[in-house]
């Protein structure tokens, strides 16, 4: 894991190194991409923890509730 880390940091340490002005041209409709994107990964991420909530009161709903199955009438 380190060594992973490690090459992840040397990579990005020579991407900022070789750094080289860009004469690039945004257009308008770059933006509304960008806004896009940022949007589907919000709502991407917000569905990702519903799930995840709804999975983990489903876990210890089940793992709490087995106690209360049993009584005189539940035989």
């Amino acid at each position: 894991m380190r060594r992973l880390l490690s090459v992840f940091l040397l990579t990005g340490l020579l991407i900022v190194l070789s750094y080289q002005p860009a004469h690039a041209y945004l257009d308008p409709a770059t933006g509304s991409y960008i806004l896009q994107l940022v949007l589907a990964g919000l709502l991407g991420a917000a569905l990702a923890v519903k799930i995840f909530w709804r999975n983990l009161r489903s876990f210890f709903g089940k793992l709490f509730s087995k106690g209360r199955d049993v009584g005189p009438d539940k035989e």
